[in-house]
C-alpha cells in the first residue's frame, strides 16, 4: 500500500499538478519513511480529497509529488462521535488514537465529574495534543476525512447535544446490549459517550438519560475507558454498514 500524507495544498490539486510536501511532512516522508523518486504516494487534505501520484524528488526539506489522479470522498453520514471523558495517564489518548483508526468522525473531550485529569486552564493545550494524535492516527489509517476535535465539554454542554443526536451512554449496569440496538437508517449523529476510569456519576447518568440518551452496555465485562469507545465503534461500524 502506498504511503499517505496530508497537506492543505491537496485541496485544489488536479491530475498533472505538482504537490509539494514541506516541513514535518517532508522530513517524515524523506528521512523516516525513506520515500524515493518513482514511488507511488497518496496525498489528502483531510477533508475528502484523495490524490494518487508518484514522487519525483525527495529531500528532508521538500518532497515533490506529481498527481496522477484525484478523487473526492463524501462526508460520512451518519457521523459517529466519540465523547471521551478525560482520564488519568494516557488512557484517554489511547482511546482517541484507536477510535480515530476505527473511524470516529469527531472526538469530543468531556470533563466528567469523576475525571481525575483536569485540563482547566490548559484546555487549548490539551485539545491541540488530541488533534495531533488524531491527525497522525488518521494518516496511519489512510482516512480521507480527519476527525474534528471539539472543545472541552462540560456535562451541561453535553446534555444539550444529546437531544440532537442518537446518543448512547456506555454503562456496564445498563440492561440493553449495544449489539441489539437498531442503528440503521438514522442520519443523525451517533454519540458514543464514555466515562472516566471511575465510571459516570449517577447524577450525570440521570441527566444524560433525561436528555434523551440511551444507556447501553457492551457485555458482561467492565472495559477500561481506553478500550470501551473503540469496542463500541466496532459494533456501530457493523450496525450502520461501514464494515
Amino acid at each position: 500500500m502506498a504511503l499517505h500524507f496530508v497537506v492543505d495544498a491537496a485541496r485544489d490539486a488536479q491530475p498533472g499538478d505538482a504537490v509539494v510536501l514541506t516541513g514535518a511532512e517532508a522530513h517524515h516522508a524523506a528521512a523516516v519513511r525513506r520515500v524515493r523518486a518513482g514511488e507511488e504516494i497518496t496525498v489528502g487534505d483531510g477533508r475528502g480529497v484523495w490524490l494518487t501520484g508518484h514522487c519525483e524528488s525527495a529531500t528532508p526539506r521538500e518532497v515533490l509529488v506529481r498527481v496522477d489522479s484525484r478523487a473526492e470522498a463524501p462526508a460520512p453520514v451518519p457521523r459517529v462521535v466519540l465523547v471521551q471523558a478525560l482520564a488519568k495517564g494516557d488512557r484517554d489518548e489511547l482511546a482517541v488514537q484507536a477510535a480515530t483508526e476505527l473511524g470516529a468522525d469527531e472526538i469530543v473531550p468531556w470533563q466528567a465529574s469523576r475525571s481525575v485529569s483536569r485540563w482547566d486552564a490548559k484546555a487549548e493545550k490539551g485539545r491541540a495534543r488530541w488533534s495531533t494524535i488524531v491527525r497522525e492516527a488518521a494518516k496511519q489509517a489512510h482516512r480521507s476525512w480527519i476527525p474534528d476535535v471539539g472543545v472541552l465539554t462540560t456535562t451541561e454542554m453535553l446534555t444539550s447535544r444529546v437531544a440532537e443526536a442518537r446518543s448512547l451512554v456506555l454503562e456496564p449496569t445498563a440492561t440493553t446490549p449495544l449489539s441489539q440496538l437498531d442503528l440503521a437508517g438514522d442520519e443523525r449523529d451517533i454519540l458514543l459517550i464514555v466515562g472516566p476510569e471511575g465510571g459516570i456519576a449517577p447524577d450525570e447518568l440521570s441527566r444524560l438519560e433525561g436528555a434523551g440518551a440511551t444507556l447501553t452496555r457492551l457485555g458482561d465485562s467492565v472495559l477500561r475507558t481506553s478500550t470501551a469507545g473503540p469496542a463500541a465503534l466496532a459494533l456501530v461500524n457493523a450496525a450502520i454498514g461501514r464494515w
